[in-house]
């Protein structure tokens, strides 16, 4: 259940908020309170100091160079191919930079817009508009998702073009300009807009929002079996010997410019010991790393496109959050993928990437 709590007028200063609630303010993108802009038109953002964030990427070169690591980081010795580092305040976290080649990011990227939102996989476009398939393609070919009652003649001429939703109402995809020149009193939207407002989808089993929990009786395909084996392959070091990591679940989030994701704990799962696998992609952002309560000081780290973060055992039970993605071109480190996707022609998907995270999270549910 969620609670919404009411607050005074009065705005609370910092000695009022939670140790995790500070760090998200102080890396959340406020824009400056000025009538300036860029050349482009654009506001300016504030900017914010990066001095105390954890950078992986730089921790690794170090480690390549002299073998040595920060303070309270270290290098796990395991079978893995690649570099694995623990902060040793949080037992059970695990950070996994550069695991993805380019062209694995450039395939679990396309996966993310064109596979992973197709029903039966919900998202949070269900609860008003139904299932919706092919987005990522209508709102390339600029198709408007249109409501048409019983009554109204099909616009696209096929009797099985659409869903049908409890009402007896059915949504359908149609060219901008017949939806327009119909006529017809009706709800509607661009699939450009439905695209952009995608925040999250759900794979294998189907996670229940309102209800918090995983809800079986809902209608699911397994998760892909390629997702699985990466899943699979990716956990080994936060399991002991002889473990097995069954994938039975996934949550797909789509953060835009803007767009955070507060502090929480996943803890629908039956089985804590086992790992949740986060794959980033796309524009790098902070996580926030916090402890046990929300007093706890969280430590900032970046995530870059291609980084793996696991979590398991205890730090399961620590609260973590996205406060901020960068979309600016200093920042959000996607040459290699802008130049990767320009060779593939792939336009569309490079105008989503410029300014968008995707994370794939990977859970054993049971």
């Amino acid at each position: 259940m969620t609670v919404k709590m009411y607050e005074s007028d009065r705005a609370p200063d910092d000695s009022e908020r939670t140790a995790f609630r500070r760090a998200e303010k102080k890396y959340k993108l406020y824009y400056n309170h000025t009538n300036k802009k860029s050349s482009k038109g654009q506001r300016q953002p504030k900017k914010v100091e990066l001095s105390e964030v954890v950078d992986f990427k730089s921790v690794l070169e170090s480690f390549n160079q002299n073998g040595e690591t920060p303070p309270g980081i270290f290098k796990l010795r395991c079978d893995s191919n690649l570099p694995v580092f623990g902060i040793e305040n949080r037992p059970g976290f695990y950070f996994i930079p550069g695991s993805l080649s380019i062209e694995e990011q450039q395939y679990w990227i396309k996966e993310s817009l064109t596979s992973f939102p197709q029903p039966p996989n919900r998202t949070n476009h269900n609860a008003v508009y139904g299932p919706i398939p092919d987005l990522f393609i209508a709102a390339k070919n600029k198709k408007v998702w249109v409501e048409v009652k019983n009554s109204v003649k099909d616009v696209s001429g096929g009797p099985d073009s659409g869903i049908k939703d409890a009402d007896g109402c059915k949504w359908q995809f149609s060219e901008e300009t017949v939806a327009i020149s119909k006529g017809q009193p009706c709800k509607s939207i661009a699939a450009s807009v439905l695209l952009r407002k995608l925040r999250w989808s759900t794979l294998g089993l189907q996670f229940d929002w309102s209800k918090r929990n995983y809800d079986v009786s809902l209608p699911h395909n397994k998760i892909p079996e390629a997702l699985c084996e990466l899943a699979k392959r990716m956990s080994a070091p936060a399991l002991l010997m002889g473990e097995e990591f069954r994938p039975e679940a996934a949550i797909v989030n789509y953060f835009g410019l803007g767009d955070m994701l507060g502090g929480h704990l996943d803890d629908m799962e039956a089985d804590w010991s086992k790992p949740i696998v986060s794959i980033s992609l796309g524009c790098k952002a902070i996580f926030l790393l916090g402890g046990k309560s929300r007093e706890d000081d969280p430590i900032a780290m970046f995530v870059r496109s291609g980084d793996i973060v696991l979590m398991a055992g205890e730090a399961r039970e620590c609260f973590h959050g996205v406060p901020r993605i960068f979309t600016d071109n200093e920042n959000a480190e996607i040459t290699h993928l802008a130049a990767q996707f320009s060779r593939q022609d792939d336009v569309c998907f490079l105008e989503y990437i410029r300014t968008s995270r995707i994370n794939i999270n990977i859970r054993q549910v049971f």
